[in-house]
């Protein structure tokens, strides 16, 4: 995870309408997300801090991390690259050794989403098709095919849906070109229900704003963990990205 910077407020706004960010408020809503993860016995590692980058927070847009294979990104916005090379540092600290996606090819983190041995990847944002297929070159040994997913209506893959324990994918159909393209696919009453983070033993991490999805979860049998993420919303950010989730030796 990152803090946020001082200058979170100028941070890229695609698909939301620009409203004004509370930075205190932010760092509230952060350090709260850092104490659930801590809570599920999760160790969480500061990245270093990137002040001059925004959207620096959102650290799940530099790397991807798979079944012990590290891949950092080439974000598709130019003034997000300078934000990667100190999370490489951050993983390379934690024993792995990241590869990279090489340019001129763009992939974000937050379009890639691990169903079992099969992940798909948002293709028209912010990945291009030469960034997919270095990926799918770095996850062949783990034994992880990778599927591209068109994308037109929302930032990233993961603003759309995200994987559930039980191999089911949890989204907003609205948002997304094609759901049938996606297994098992459950669609949520509300948009901002459509991101969970897993955090072990059927426990959900989610934003709050989704009653009526933190119910839905619930009667499937697991367990919602609810944090306000409010002023992240506000700059197209979800509960996904602002953490990478490292799961030794998995």
């Amino acid at each position: 995870m990152r803090r946020p910077s001082p200058r979170l407020a100028e941070g890229i706004v695609t698909h939301a309408e620009r409203t004004p960010v509370d930075i205190d408020r932010a760092v509230e809503q952060w350090e709260g997300y850092v104490r659930v993860l801590r809570e599920h016995g999760w160790r969480v590692v500061e990245a270093p801090p990137a002040d001059d980058c925004p959207d620096g927070v959102f650290v799940e847009d530099a790397a991807v991390v798979l079944r012990g294979t590290a891949v950092l990104a080439r974000p598709g916005a130019p003034q997000r690259r300078a934000e990667v090379e100190s999370v490489g540092r951050s993983l390379a600290d934690l024993g792995l050794s990241p590869r990279r996606i090489a340019p001129p090819a763009t992939l974000d983190g937050g379009d890639v989403m691990a169903v079992g041995d099969t992940v798909y990847v948002g293709l028209g944002g912010r990945t291009d098709a030469a960034g997919v297929r270095q990926l799918a070159q770095a996850l062949e040994p783990a034994g992880m095919s990778v599927v591209p997913v068109p994308l037109s209506r929302v930032l990233h893959l993961k603003s759309a849906c995200t994987a559930l324990p039980d191999g089911s994918v949890l989204g907003s159909a609205e948002a997304l070109d094609d759901p049938s393209a996606l297994p098992r696919f459950l669609a949520v009453p509300e948009e901002a229900g459509a991101h969970v983070v897993r955090l072990g033993d059927g426990a959900l991490l989610m934003a709050a704003g989704a009653p009526r999805t933190e119910r839905l979860l619930a009667d499937r049998g697991f367990r919602p963990v609810v944090v306000d993420i409010g002023e992240f919303e506000k700059l197209d950010g979800c509960v996904t990205c602002l953490s990478i989730r490292v799961r030794p030796g998995a």
